[in-house]
């Protein structure tokens, strides 16, 4: 899967056995929950797919987060094990804590040696309604929020992406997302259920050698978010490579300005391009939009994937007529079962069986849907999801820092970057510097604000809320609402 190494199906089975094999021996009982700490690797993918075949709902963690903040999801979904990648063991070890977790180093598995571990564990029949993953994502108000997907969910995302990607076993994927989001999730599952060779290229520091793999790779697909298309079109020109054997491109995890769109067509005109959209609360896909209609669809995220039903309705749930912009619902097999221990947020978002996405947009007469932005102030950086609070709970613990705002402002390479707008304390003497150099140390490198703004107040609602689009919009303009 890496071009220093190559695994053969049959090896990454029986490496997944061992860890099933293993785990199931330290005592798992079906449905405990197995963290991953481990960066995209081979040892990634054996350590996922074998804590499923035990039985265990696996939880895999940013190997970049902090360890109390790693700590903090380990305790919320009561952890049973955590596998920990090489160079990870004492950041997981910090993180473990008083959680009442074992770890469990991923080099004690054998899961490349163990030539005996190949049988089937057919004592654990799998139902579709069963738990199989929780994938963390961040709500506004900063709390963890452990996404509860189904087996069923996760078959109903491959069998949709299998289909209208039409993957078979000669595809080969580039695969440069993170495994612990749903998108770099449903891109692994996706290819390996059809059989596909999935190339792991963990990071994105040079776009050129990304170019350079695909090629002597001869990657028939490639998948990415706006920011990652931002970055090679600013750094390379993609018809310098020769990449004749893409046929594939897809991106989501947010808006792609349409000017990159076209940009990457006329660049890479043989490889078709998917527009698409989803949630993790849906198991990462909800709608993708055809290749033959983005030109005439430009700027429309498409249409529902299948067996999925989308509508847009008012703040009373009532459908609106086409063009008119609403909250976005759906429901179909891909939906989440809920929250992980948080009945009423998952009460919030899943009414009389439709999930309400927390995005606003319309639906024009053929049913192709087009986004209005977020109701929710989640802050879309590059392929990460960042919370406001998260990034003001930091500055507030600085010296000399009386309140803090966080929010995402438009960047034409990211989506978004991160600004912020502190208010000192009276006679606090704090510059910039003083500042990042505070969030550096508390904060994972993509969470760090790029702008800082000192300011004698924020605005706020009358109930104390902060009002965030006060901060971000133009002088002068008004505040809609």
């Amino acid at each position: 899967m890496q071009a220093e190494r190559r695994i053969s199906y049959a090896e990454l089975w029986r490496a997944c056995m061992a860890v099933a094999q293993r785990l199931r021996q330290q005592g798992l009982q079906p449905g405990e929950r197995v963290a991953l700490l481990l960066r995209a690797s081979p040892e990634y993918v054996a350590a996922y797919y074998g804590a499923l075949a035990a039985g265990a709902v696996a939880v895999p963690l940013n190997a970049d987060a902090k360890p109390p903040a790693i700590g903090g999801l380990l305790r919320h979904c009561e952890a049973r094990f955590l596998i920990s990648g090489s160079g990870l063991e004492e950041p997981a070890r910090a993180a473990i804590g008083s959680a009442a977790c074992r770890l469990l180093p991923a080099a004690g598995f054998g899961m490349w040696t163990a030539s005996d571990a190949g049988g089937e564990l057919s004592d654990l029949p799998v139902e579709p309604a069963m738990p199989a993953t929780i994938l963390y994502t961040s709500g506004t108000t900063g709390a963890p929020k452990g996404v509860l997907l189904s087996h069923g969910n996760l078959v109903s995302n491959v069998l949709a992406v299998v289909a209208y990607l039409r993957l078979t076993p000669s595809d080969r994927i580039l695969h440069v997302l993170p495994f612990h989001y749903s998108y770099g999730n449903s891109v692994l599952h996706t290819h390996l259920a059809a059989g596909a060779t999935v190339i792991i290229e963990p990071g994105f520091a040079y776009p050129h050698r990304i170019l350079e793999c695909m090629a002597a790779e001869g990657a028939t697909g490639f998948s990415g978010v706006p920011a990652t298309y931002a970055l090679l079109l600013s750094r390379t020109r993609l018809d310098r490579y020769p990449l004749a054997s893409l046929r594939y491109l897809t991106q989501a995890g947010g808006a792609m300005a349409a000017a990159d769109i076209l940009r990457v067509r006329e660049q890479l005109p043989q490889a078709a391009f998917f527009v698409m959209y989803g949630q993790t609360e849906a198991c990462s896909r909800l709608t993708y939009l055809p290749p033959e209609r983005l030109l005439d669809k430009l700027g429309s995220v498409g249409r529902p994937i299948a067996d999925t039903e989308l509508r847009v309705v008012d703040a009373a749930g009532q459908p609106l007529a086409p063009n008119r912009i609403g909250h976005v619902c759906v429901r179909g097999p891909g939906v989440m079962l809920g929250y992980w221990n948080d009945p009423g947020a998952t009460r919030q978002v899943l009414r009389d069986g439709w999930l309400w996405t927390g995005d606003l947009g319309r639906l024009d007469e053929e049913g192709f849907l087009y986004l209005h932005g977020r109701a929710s102030e989640l802050i879309k950086t590059g392929a990460h999801r960042v919370s406001p609070a998260e990034i003001e709970d930091v500055l507030l613990r600085l010296d000399g820092v009386a309140e803090a705002a966080a929010a995402g402002v438009p960047d034409p390479l990211l989506g978004q970057t991160i600004k912020v707008w502190l208010v000192p304390q009276p006679d606090a003497q704090l510059g910039v510097r003083e500042v990042l150099a505070h969030c550096r140390r508390h904060l994972p490198l993509y969470k760090v604000p790029k702008q800082v703004v000192f300011t004698a107040a924020l605005p706020r609602t009358a109930s104390g809320k902060i009002r965030r689009l006060a901060l971000i919009e133009p002088e002068g303009q008004q505040t809609g609402g």
